[in-house]
């Protein structure tokens, strides 16, 4: 790969920003001053307070206690099974005690985060961070998006001078448009779109991201152009089947794009937890991807993908992978040049985070 890419980039002219390499620290827009911060006390890892997980299990908590008195306003209906929207629902209903513990939970919740932040911020790559973009599934919600607000009056209040705000894109988009973000201009000009994956515990998404460079040569008008989702848990795959599956949805997505005329970049970039070692492996953090066993010595995802796609219009295929939360954080490049450092936290099953200096700050 490395050789093709050096090729390339001799073809392209003049003195051409090489290709960042895997889990890379220096991007073609920013250096990643760090990711996937693991920091533990005597409960555990202390991220896990501000998950997905922890709002649900606040909740059940207030919960259980209101119905041993009769009075829980959710009644009968287990807590795994009130989805985002029926709590945006409660907490801007009628029912003034269903929107009082909504509430209520997002102000625990809200005071967790607070927490994590403040415990981030004692560490070299978060010190100096300015704003925090917030991604993930839960910021795809009134409640997430106010939980956010009030994590970010309870930082300033304490005299902590960062703001917080939720991720611009759609959680769901903003892995996909990040992976634009991790190959230089050079290689996208002239194409419409790149292919991006984004792996998770759960899903993986696949998908063909609209550059938009004639509308803004910074990548802040790339869009999802087509995207395919595969909720990989309800099938329990092996890892075997789990790529070939990924394989299937990239072919798909390539023969789509040339039916509709759109040329595709000969890039991949991927989106996937975990620490990523520069040859493409996974140091630790895949535990939770399909089939288990991601972080073998002996499987590397890009040089598999590879294989499997050897070529995008008719161009060596070139692969590049970061953190999952580092790549989401990445599609908000064009909204943090008024900053020189910030940071990013995705609360999903965990909490993923990463931190940026932009270059040149």
């Amino acid at each position: 790969m490395a050789k093709a890419t050096a090729k390339r980039a001799a073809q392209a002219g003049g003195n051409r920003e090489t290709l960042a390499g895997h889990g890379a620290e220096e991007l073609p827009s920013v250096s990643v001053s760090g990711y996937n911060l693991e920091l533990r006390d005597k409960d555990g890892f202390i991220g896990d307070r501000a998950s997905r997980r922890a709002f649900r299990e606040t909740l059940d908590d207030w919960r259980e206690r209101l119905g041993r008195l009769d009075a829980d306003p959710f009644g009968d209906v287990e807590t795994v099974d009130l989805s985002k929207k029926q709590l945006d629902k409660a907490m801007l209903g009628e029912d003034p005690e269903a929107a009082a513990l909504v509430h209520g939970v997002i102000e625990e919740f809200a005071g967790e985060l607070a927490g994590v932040i403040r415990r981030f911020r004692r560490t070299k790559g978060w010190e100096k961070v300015e704003r925090i973009a917030v991604g993930g599934g839960f910021r795809n919600s009134r409640i997430g998006e106010l939980a956010i607000a009030r994590t970010g009056l309870l930082l300033k209040a304490d005299g902590i001078a960062v703001e917080m705000r939720p991720i611009r894109h759609h959680p769901d988009e903003a892995g996909l448009v990040g992976a634009a973000h991790l190959m230089p201009a050079w290689m996208l000009a002239g194409h419409d779109g790149i292919l991006a994956i984004d792996i998770g515990g759960t899903n993986i998404r696949a998908g063909i991201v609209a550059l938009n460079l004639k509308k803004a040569a910074d990548l802040s008008k790339a869009e999802v152009w087509t995207s395919d989702l595969w909720r990989h848990a309800d099938d329990e795959p092996s890892r075997t089947a789990a790529i070939e599956r990924l394989a299937q949805m990239l072919g798909d997505l390539v023969a789509k794009a040339g039916k509709d005329g759109l040329t595709l970049a000969p890039v991949i970039g991927i989106g996937c937890p975990g620490l990523i070692r520069a040859d493409g492996s996974i140091d630790r953090g895949g535990q939770n991807l399909p089939g288990g066993n991601w972080e073998s010595e002996h499987f590397n995802l890009p040089a598999a993908l590879t294989k499997t796609i050897p070529e995008i219009g008719g161009h060596e295929t070139v692969v590049v992978m970061h953190n999952d939360a580092v790549v989401q954080g990445l599609s908000e490049v064009p909204d943090m040049q008024d900053v020189a450092a910030w940071g990013v936290v995705t609360i999903g099953t965990g909490l993923g985070n990463a931190t940026y200096v932009n270059r040149g700050k």
